[in-house]
């Protein structure tokens, strides 16, 4: 492999993926860097696993989500052994499926007659009870070698923090949002029933708790329709 063109690819790369303007943006420009540039991937996706529940996100082929759904439905597969791994590895590098039917004998034959002959997976982090990897498949057995490896745990590390700085961003957009809903809301509240900025609050969040509602989704039931009625 050589890795002069590679470190300059990946700095290009690295570049792209700040200059995207969302998460999914973001999300889709790895998993099309890891079809470019590392060596046996026909597809690659990103699996979110939060408890037990499977999200796809960015596939670059449909197999990539069908997989991703076997491993939700079998409740076994890489991704799951990597969540509940005590010891925290996070790379895994499964050479031929149609050897690992011990391993995930409910996953692997499926994942095999999907097409998938070997895959690798890297963790891009661990949140709580969620956890994201970065999925890399070949259809064939065998495709990836110990410099596929590398060079994919190379663009899973910028992954990560691209990945990371982008969800920040998104989840600040977010909170700005939401403090601007709520302050909308309570503006109306404020005019309509002659309440302080205090008891206008109070009234959302009490509303909040008793009704068990996100106190944003309150918000703009307020500014959509005027009132809580």
């Amino acid at each position: 492999m050589d890795w002069s063109r590679f470190a300059q690819q990946m700095a290009a790369m690295a570049r792209d993926l700040l200059a995207q303007d969302s998460v999914a943006a973001t999300l889709e420009r790895i998993t099309a860097s890891a079809t470019e540039l590392v060596e046996g991937c026909d597809a690659a996706g990103i699996l979110i696993l939060h408890g037990t529940r499977v999200e796809s996100l960015a596939p670059t082929d449909p197999f990539v989500t069908d997989s991703d759904a076997l491993q939700q439905q079998m409740g076994e597969g890489p991704c799951f052994d990597a969540a509940r791994s005590s010891q925290g590895d996070r790379v895994f590098r499964i050479a031929d499926l149609t050897t690992e039917h011990q391993r995930w004998p409910a996953y692997a034959p499926r994942a095999a007659a999907l097409g998938v002959g070997s895959m690798m997976g890297f963790l891009l982090f661990t949140d709580e009870e969620d956890l994201g990897a970065l999925n890399l498949y070949s259809r064939k057995p065998g495709a990836f070698t110990p410099d596929s490896e590398t060079a994919g745990w190379l663009l899973a590390s910028h992954a990560a923090v691209a990945f990371s700085s982008a969800r920040t961003h998104a989840q600040m957009e977010q909170a700005v949002a939401t403090r601007h809903l709520i302050g909308e809301a309570m503006g109306i509240l404020m005019g309509t029933h002659r309440l302080t900025e205090e008891e206008a609050f109070d009234v959302l969040r009490r509303y909040s708790q008793e009704s068990n509602t996100k106190l944003r989704d309150v918000a703009r039931r307020v500014c959509e329709q005027g009132t809580l009625a």
